[in-house]
């Protein structure tokens, strides 16, 4: 995706004008403002606008104590504290503006998450511009055998060249429609259609844009959810995205999200038993465990045979 000399020209500007102020300030999120980054073959992410960083967290985990109690001095160690504990209002004090350019069929996967601000670009009032995913030839993948929600073998050769072209002429032809539909001509006694009738024709693989504000605490659990391994690419490439500049916008909170959520694993209370007994010596299958074939092959995905 290459932004255009004016759209680079409008961020620039942006970035060059700066103001004093008396709030707290992140100085890895002051060198990410209003950058874009690229993401699929379109898309971009961008900061808006945010408010607060990690002392914003302690800040308010320490005044829910109240007076008289004991103040927690480490501010890596409460967030760690916080984090482990599922806390979740004093993430809540610090909040994010993203401009997001992306692909509509993971804007519907996306706006799942119904815990943001959201103004998306209006197709009733302006017209959309002729561009659309196409994914890479690496990205193409058979239906998965063993989920319903997933990929599975890498579609090659022909297969994938026959597919990538009904993508590009679909997505070309419903295009080439909408603009006819859109524009009058006297001659040829067209008045145009309407533009909320005529984007309705569109595939969902065209590029929408919104802004989209949150809190931290959703935040998380949104990243948690979709730079998963097990997320969909097209939506996993932009939370990838998200999650470094939320590394450089408050680093000691994002340390501990990639440590207890990211990198942790929650357990069942029968997943816990049979740990204990494997611990103790005893030997387990998925017959005597008393999970699900489900449950047994996530199990043994973490912990192994």
């Amino acid at each position: 995706m290459a932004l255009t000399p004016e759209q680079q020209a409008e961020i620039d500007a942006q970035r060059a004008e700066t103001q004093m102020t008396a709030r707290a300030v992140s100085p890895g999120m002051e060198k990410r403002l209003y950058t874009a980054h690229e993401v699929l073959d379109h898309g971009l992410v961008r900061v808006i606008d945010y408010m607060g960083d990690d002392a914003a967290i302690c800040q308010a985990a320490r005044v829910s104590y109240g007076r008289g109690t004991k103040a927690v001095s480490n501010d890596t160690g409460l967030i760690r504290y916080l984090m482990r504990h599922w806390h979740s209002t004093p993430f809540e004090m610090c909040e994010v503006k993203f401009h997001v350019k992306l692909p509509v069929f993971v804007a519907r996967q996306w706006i799942r998450h119904r815990t943001a601000n959201v103004n998306e670009y209006s197709a009733r009032y302006s017209i959309l511009d002729r561009e659309f995913y196409i994914p890479a030839p690496d990205k193409l993948a058979a239906q998965s055998t063993q989920n319903n929600q997933g990929r599975g073998q890498v579609l090659e050769g022909a297969e994938a060249a026959r597919v990538l072209d009904i993508l590009r002429d679909d997505a070309m032809r419903a295009y080439d429609h909408y603009e006819d539909m859109l524009t009058p001509d006297e001659d040829a006694g067209k008045q145009g259609l309407a533009r909320e009738l005529a984007r309705m024709n569109l595939p969902t693989n065209i590029y929408t844009q919104w802004y989209w504000k949150v809190d931290l605490h959703n935040l998380f659990h949104f990243l948690r959810l979709r730079a998963d391994s097990h997320a969909q690419y097209e939506i996993r490439v932009y939370a990838e995205t998200m999650c470094d500049i939320v590394r450089d916008w408050v680093p000691a909170a994002y340390s501990a999200f990639e440590d207890y959520r990211l990198g942790g694993v929650n357990l069942s209370g029968k997943a816990v038993e049979l740990l204990k007994r494997r611990l103790a010596g005893e030997e387990i299958t998925q017959e005597t465990s008393g999970m699900s074939k489900g449950e047994w092959r996530e199990f043994c995905e973490v912990w192994g045979d």
